[in-house]
Formats: structure tokens, C-alpha cells, sequence
């Protein structure tokens, strides 16, 4: 029997912009971790994202991935992710973020916006130490270059498409190379848990960029289609709007 698309509120089920939802007990766990709500809702999705896409390419202690997306909430949290199993992350970014991300835990960014090619960008990074893992979020164009960085039997694990998802595929890197490709979605229960005791632990950070009422939503879906943020957009019922304040500038 062929395995269903995972389907999330909000992405395949309607209720994503409810004030309440109803989930299972399974589903619910208790943190004690000293971050408001909006800081706690920057995890949920995106970070157990990455953190099962790191599982699916195995990345251990001392490797380096490259992250594409980088200032996405993925992305973004990918870094840090890598940082918190002893990895060494290098972001593909803009010239405008790259401080920002920086400061996030990479080790050195490539700046995408820069000429050159990027298989020679990615050797100065990293002084010309191979990649190990590609962690991808963006795909499109640059898919097939995102292969030619990596070492032999390098691993490529992908969660997104943001540049387009229809590819252009050399074979011959990938069979010549020994490389292998993963497909990742959500994450397992796993993974969730370590993510929540990487933030209880303080292993990880929030990156809440700003924060919206609920009302305003058509405002920050527009920001999210605008890429100038660092890390998530949250959206808060206009009920509880009086315990944030302001929305939050990052």
C-alpha cells in the first residue's frame, strides 16, 4: 500500500488559524523551560524538522554540513541542531544576513549573492575540507552543485524545495560519488524529545523575528513570503495579544 503525505493542521487539515485546537494526549508534553509561549512555538515544527533531518543522513560528532535556507526557521535551526550534536554547520546565505547568522553558531556562511561558482565558494569556506552532509531546503537551480560539494559517499538530506522542486539530476555524481539521498518530513517522537531537551537544557535558542496577532495574519504571511526575517514568525490569538505587547522586532 502506498504511504500517505504526512498532513499537519494547517498543511493538508484546516484549523491552522483557530484560536483553539484540539490534540491528542500522546501529542502534548510539559516543558519547564523559562521562554515565553511565542519563543516555545518557534521549536515545535522547524526544529524537529532539522533534527530528523539530521537524523536521516546520520551527521555525527566533528562532521560539516552545509545548510542551504539558512535564515529560514529550518534552516536556522539546523545550525544550531549541528552545533548541539558536535557538528560544524556552514550556511549558504545572503551578504545581508550573513552577520546574523554567524552569530547563530556557523562556522563560516557562503555568500549565494557573491560570483563565483559555488563548489569553489564552499572550498574557501570550509579551507578546502570536504563537506560531509548537504542539508537542503532549497533545491532548484543549485541542486545539482549542492551533490558536486560533497565529498565521496557524502549524504544529501532535503525537508524543501523554496528555489523549485523539478531538478536537474547528473547521474554520474551521484553513482561515481557514492553518494546518498534522503527525503525528510516532520520528524519522529524522537527527535521531538531531544529537541525539548535541547531548549530545557539551553542547548538551543528561540529565534523569534516578531510576533502578529492572529487579525493580522495576511501580514505575516507576507513577511514569510518576504524572506527579510532571520528565523520564525509567530502568530498569537488577539486574545492572548496583551501578554506579548508589540510585536517583536528582531
Amino acid at each position: 500500500m502506498p504511504m500517505k503525505a504526512i498532513q499537519l493542521t494547517g498543511h493538508g487539515r484546516d484549523g491552522g488559524y483557530a484560536e483553539y485546537t484540539v490534540v491528542p494526549s500522546d501529542n502534548a508534553y510539559q516543558t519547564d523551560a523559562d521562554i515565553s509561549d511565542a519563543e516555545l512555538a518557534t521549536f515545535c515544527c522547524a526544529y524537529m524538522t532539522g533534527e530528523h533531518m539530521l537524523d536521516r543522513a546520520h551527521v555525527a560528532e566533528g562532521e560539516r554540513v552545509l545548510v542551504t535556507g539558512s535564515s529560514g526557521g529550518v534552516g536556522s535551526g539546523i545550525i544550531q541542531l549541528a552545533r548541539a550534536r558536535g557538528a560544524i554547520p556552514f550556511a549558504v546565505t545572503s551578504r545581508s544576513k550573513a552577520d546574523e547568522i554567524l552569530d547563530i553558531g556557523a562556522e563560516a556562511t557562503v555568500l549565494r549573492d557573491d560570483e563565483g561558482e559555488l563548489v569553489d565558494k564552499v572550498d574557501d569556506a570550509t579551507d578546502s575540507q570536504p563537506i560531509d552532509v548537504v542539508a537542503d531546503l532549497v533545491a532548484g537551480p543549485m541542486f545539482n552543485d549542492l551533490l558536486r560539494v560533497l565529498r565521496a559517499e557524502g549524504r544529501y538530506t532535503t525537508a524543501g524545495a523554496i528555489a523549485g522542486p523539478v531538478v536537474e539530476l547528473d547521474l554520474r555524481t551521484m553513482y561515481l560519488n557514492h553518494l546518498e539521498l534522503n527525503g525528510s518530513s516532520q520528524g519522529t517522537r524522537d527527535a521531538f524529545r531531544r529537541v525539548k531537551r535541547y531548549v530545557e537544557n539551553g542547548e538551543i535558542k528561540p529565534l523569534l523575528d516578531r510576533t502578529y496577532k492572529l487579525s493580522d495574519f495576511h501580514d505575516a504571511q507576507q513577511a514569510f513570503i518576504d524572506k527579510n526575517h532571520v528565523g520564525n514568525l509567530v502568530v498569537v490569538p488577539d486574545s492572548k495579544w496583551d501578554e506579548y505587547g508589540a510585536p517583536h522586532a528582531g
